[in-house]
């Protein structure tokens, strides 16, 4: 167990898988600066984040949903969950907003399976499946939340938690980021 002070973003995930050093830059040094990339998914996500939740039939579309997990020290905001009502049954179904295209990485599967993490643990519901939304093909792809996705989100989230509090700043590695 974390206490709120020692939590870290979900943003954290997927700074951390593209570069550790980018990852400590910006969450123990404070150093951010907004690129071209990051303006786009900026603008991207303003209906997302409105905050303007809505119902279509059986489904209820939650916007910038707060969430955190205890057990992981993590908090954060979901773009989007989408709760479906059934008899006996309501499942969460995280959505994540990307501006750009799908990585070779688990970047964005790991922010995503976090978000998955802590709405389990908040609502004591298994998270079986979720989505990223790419911009650029303008696509969801359906993402399974398997043991070894979790596996890995988890490894990650030590990794980060380890980094912050020595507040190491890791080499510059000089390869095509």
């Amino acid at each position: 167990m974390y206490t709120e002070e020692d939590y870290i973003q979900l943003s954290s995930i997927q700074h951390y898988v593209f570069c550790p050093r980018q990852c400590a830059l910006i969450h123990v040094h404070g150093i951010w600066d907004e690129n071209m990339f990051t303006a786009r998914g900026r603008i991207m996500h303003e209906k997302v984040d409105s905050g303007e939740d809505e119902s279509r039939g059986e489904k209820q579309i939650l916007r910038s949903l707060n969430v955190y997990s205890k057990r992981l020290g993590l908090s954060g905001r979901c773009d989007v969950v989408e709760m479906f009502s059934r008899v006996d049954d309501t499942t969460p179904y995280p959505v994540e907003y990307k501006s750009g295209k799908p990585k070779n990485d688990i970047s964005d599967m790991a922010q995503l399976c976090a978000q998955a993490l802590c709405l389990e643990e908040m609502m004591n519901i298994p998270v079986r499946k979720a989505a990223i939304f790419y911009g650029k093909p303008r696509r969801r792809l359906e993402v399974e939340i398997d043991d070894e996705l979790r596996t890995a989100t988890e490894d990650i989230i030590n990794s980060i938690h380890r980094l912050l509090t020595e507040k190491i700043i890791p080499p510059a590695r000089y390869d095509s980021k």
